[in-house]
């Protein structure tokens, strides 16, 4: 039966007792095979390479071909078939590429990555939020072998023009890492790096260390805002202040991690940049911090907006906030001192308050050696390796100390008060 096959026609067909077949009267070789349950199927009919005789194969069922589409996949069939190509074979070949096209895009490599390199490091977490806003939004869907210098530099060139010079250089590095880790797989097709040539200092100019500190006055505006900003950034802000340590160790600390009877803070070593466990001694200070602080049941984190699940992330709106509130402070400690030049504060970030409190340390009598363990440096040569002594004693005496130095600053004793000398009693 050959017919001019119509969607009217082919939704009129009605199932019998046993398959039949109505041939197109348009495509050559084209038919729709009715079955007993009613199922309609697209049919080319022909001598398929490697058999002599006219067989059947199937194209699709209706509905999931338009009609339009098998008349146009029957043509090339047949232009396959006329070239000695089995056209099964050739559409296997297709999804095995396209499929090969889907592994090595940079996407799929981005989170082979993810999951191989990063849940063990410390700033695992900053890195895949990195390469998820930063890199997949443009490289995603292309193929990871495609993705030229070019590209990297306009990513890093981005993050340098919109004033973070920082963050350029972490991106360079990440997205290097990245490419070496996916070469070093040898499964991706991937054999050179686009960041191979790609130099810091030409793209984004020679890496200027900060030597930013706060002031005295802005540490005492800094503590007013922190009390304002409430759980849970403004006590994790006044716990950076007072132990040194970094904003993600102490954003991430867990109550499981604290002795408070022992007043003793171990940070396990996977969250340490050194890959050792780092014992911090709390001073009085940072206890009444953290007595005052919440502890729920539903998770352990001790700086949490989801009930202690997970610890606090969005540190830029909390900054933000800060910032507002400092400068408000700022600007009326310049109207009581008739300070027209203390307008605004210069800008600083959040690794400054480490920076400060290390500063800090040095005006006090601590040992320089001291001064570095507290913030988690590591002994230097063969110190770190013969001095095994845990240093607990004089850390905890340094941090007593450098909290009675920020007290004396942030809440200075009224001017009536006269300190008495102990000499003599």
């Amino acid at each position: 039966m050959r017919k001019t096959l119509t969607d009217r026609l082919l939704r009129s067909l009605k199932p019998r007792a046993g398959s039949y077949d109505v041939m197109d009267a348009v495509a050559p070789g084209l038919g729709v095979r009715v079955l007993p349950s009613g199922r309609r199927s697209f049919v080319l009919v022909g001598r398929f390479p490697g058999s002599p005789h006219p067989t059947r194969r199937a194209l699709g069922g209706y509905g999931e071909l338009t009609l339009e589409k098998a008349r146009g996949k029957a043509r090339d069939w047949l232009e396959l078939i006329r070239r000695g190509v089995d056209p099964q074979a050739h559409e296997d070949r297709q999804r095995q590429a396209e499929l090969r096209h889907q592994q090595n895009t940079f996407a799929a490599v981005a989170e082979d990555f993810v999951k191989d390199k990063l849940p063990a490091e410390r700033k695992g977490k900053e890195a895949e939020r990195d390469i998820r806003r930063e890199f997949m939004p443009r490289w995603g869907k292309r193929p990871v072998g495609e993705i030229t210098a070019q590209d990297v530099r306009e990513v890093v060139k981005a993050a340098k023009d919109r004033g973070a010079p920082y963050q350029a250089h972490n991106l360079l590095v990440l997205a290097r890492r990245l490419f070496s880790w996916a070469i070093d797989q040898q499964v991706y097709g991937l054999e050179a790096s686009p960041c191979e040539r790609l130099k810091p200092k030409a793209i984004i100019g020679k890496k200027v260390f900060r030597t930013r500190i706060l002031s005295d006055d802005e540490w005492s505006i800094f503590w007013r805002a922190t009390r304002r900003l409430g759980y849970p950034y403004g006590p994790l802000f006044r716990m950076l202040a007072l132990t040194g340590q970094r904003k993600s160790e102490v954003a991430a600390a867990r109550w499981s991690e604290i002795d408070l009877a022992k007043k003793l803070w171990t940070i396990p070593a996977e969250r340490m940049k050194a890959d050792a466990a780092h014992v911090v001694p709390l001073s009085d200070d940072v206890m009444k911090i953290l007595l005052s602080l919440p502890q729920f049941k539903k998770g352990d984190h001790v700086f949490s907006t989801s009930f202690g699940v997970k610890p606090v992330n969005g540190f830029s709106k909390a900054k933000d906030r800060l910032d507002r509130l400092m400068l408000r402070s700022w600007r009326a400690l310049a109207r009581v001192r008739q300070l027209a030049q203390a307008a605004t504060i210069e800008p600083w970030v959040i690794h400054d308050i480490r920076r400060t409190m290390r500063t800090g340390l040095s005006a006090l009598p601590v040992p320089d050696l001291v001064r570095e363990l507290v913030i988690a440096h590591t002994k230097p040569g063969l110190h770190k390796v013969y001095d095994q002594h845990a240093y607990l004693d004089e850390k905890r005496r340094a941090l007593d100390q450098w909290a009675a130095r920020l007290r004396s600053i942030v809440e200075p004793a009224p001017k009536n008060v006269v300190k008495f000398s102990q000499k003599g009693r």
